[in-house]
């Protein structure tokens, strides 16, 4: 079938990377796999990230204009031709979808969610346009797939009754992260060249973080990082570090602390984040207010156990005490602790590295995300059949 697709938080041709672009862009790949034919509906963004009811009313006006015009275009062609199905990633308060529910209304087809988000405190506040504007999108969904268990509670009111809800857990291509943990010897020894064995000791524990430096979650989990690292400077260890942006300088004085023992690699291309997690031990991350961090499941995807925070969605990607240990994210005691047990018990470490490969291949790959998005959307279709 055709699929219009639309995440009007991020498109998946926006120019900055992000977990969101990344999911999306996963999202319409795995539509393709399941056979259907993906069109990128628009790539107008509602976001409002200051909670401006103007600005909001604004970007409302705009979406309805861009809704009018995908209706004009699609409705004069044959019904072959058009849409079969909508499906909008990632919308809530802050990014609603205008456009979605008019167009497959008026294309009478279904309209399917994924990620949604509802955040009840948000009511009446700066962003209340924008969380009505949510909400009656959801109320207009034929079927949403939460990418984490904590917002099923909260999306399940906001639905019809009739409305299929289910759980979509989150995923990605997990091939080249497998083929990069089948050599990992090798690309251990490729980092070790390229930053030097007085720098990186092959003999000493390689701690992983990868996020974007920017202001607000990550700069804090960067800072709850810098402050547990510090509590277990007494054993050996290195932590590399893969990321830039504008919090550059912030993210190097809370990490400063730690010496020579962190080194930093810069922002990567996808293409090359594989042999770097391969090579190294074990994953760290705060996960401060994370939804469930898309580099947490790239590091268990090539093998890497996790020491991190619960964040929001954490535990939905990570199995506790099966493929890594996570702890409040504000506790950098606890956070300490369990970098330390991964550090002082190598064996457990290896066995939870097993644990994190096949837990991807199950539950979280490509291929088992194509099979259900593909169920979602044929009964979506044949419910609006009916």
């Amino acid at each position: 079938m055709r699929v219009a697709f639309y995440a009007p938080l991020k498109a998946p041709t926006h120019p900055q990377p992000s977990g969101d672009r990344r999911m999306a862009r996963l999202l319409m790949r795995a539509v393709a796999r399941a056979g259907h034919d993906v069109e990128l509906a628009s790539t107008f963004r509602s976001y409002d990230r200051v909670g401006d009811a103007a600005a909001q009313a604004r970007l409302a006006a705009d979406g309805a204009r861009v809704a009018e015009r995908l209706i004009r275009r699609w409705t004069a062609l044959p019904k072959r031709q058009r849409p079969q199905a909508w499906l909008t990633y990632h919308l809530y308060h802050k990014a609603p979808d205008h456009l979605g529910p008019a167009v497959s209304a008026a294309l009478r087809v279904p309209y399917v969610v994924a990620e949604p988000s509802v955040a009840p405190k948000r009511r009446g506040g700066p962003w209340a346009p924008g969380y009505e504007a949510a909400l009656a999108a959801l109320r207009h969904a034929d079927a949403a797939l939460c990418l984490n268990t904590v917002d099923l509670e909260f999306v399940r009111p906001a639905l019809r009754r009739t409305a299929h809800l289910d759980l979509l857990p989150p995923f990605l291509d997990a091939a080249p992260y497998a083929r990069a943990a089948a050599r990992r010897t090798h690309h251990r020894a490729v980092l070790t060249g390229r930053l030097g064995a007085e720098r990186l000791p092959m003999d000493e524990p390689w701690l992983l973080s990868v996020g974007m430096m920017r202001p607000g979650d990550k700069l804090d989990s960067y800072r709850a990082l810098g402050r547990a690292l510090a509590r277990i400077r007494d054993r050996p260890w290195r932590l590399v570090v893969v990321g830039d942006g504008v919090a550059r300088s912030e993210t190097e004085a809370a990490l400063a602390p730690l010496g020579q023992r962190v080194l930093y690699l810069g922002a990567l291309a996808a293409a090359r984040l594989p042999a770097v997690y391969a090579a190294c031990d074990a994953y760290v991350w705060p996960a401060v207010r994370e939804a469930y961090g898309m580099a947490i499941l790239e590091a268990q995807a090539a093998g890497l156990p996790v020491a991190g925070g619960y964040g929001v969605g954490v535990a939905d990607v990570v199995k506790q005490g099966e493929t890594g240990i996570l702890v409040d994210s504000d506790d950098d005691r606890a956070l300490a602790g369990a970098v330390a047990a991964l550090l002082d018990e190598p064996a457990r470490r290896r066995a939870m590295s097993k644990a994190a490969l096949a837990e991807v291949m199950a539950r979280h790959d490509i291929a088992a995300a194509a099979r259900q998005l593909d169920a979602v959307l044929r009964r979506a279709v044949k419910a609006r059949r009916a």
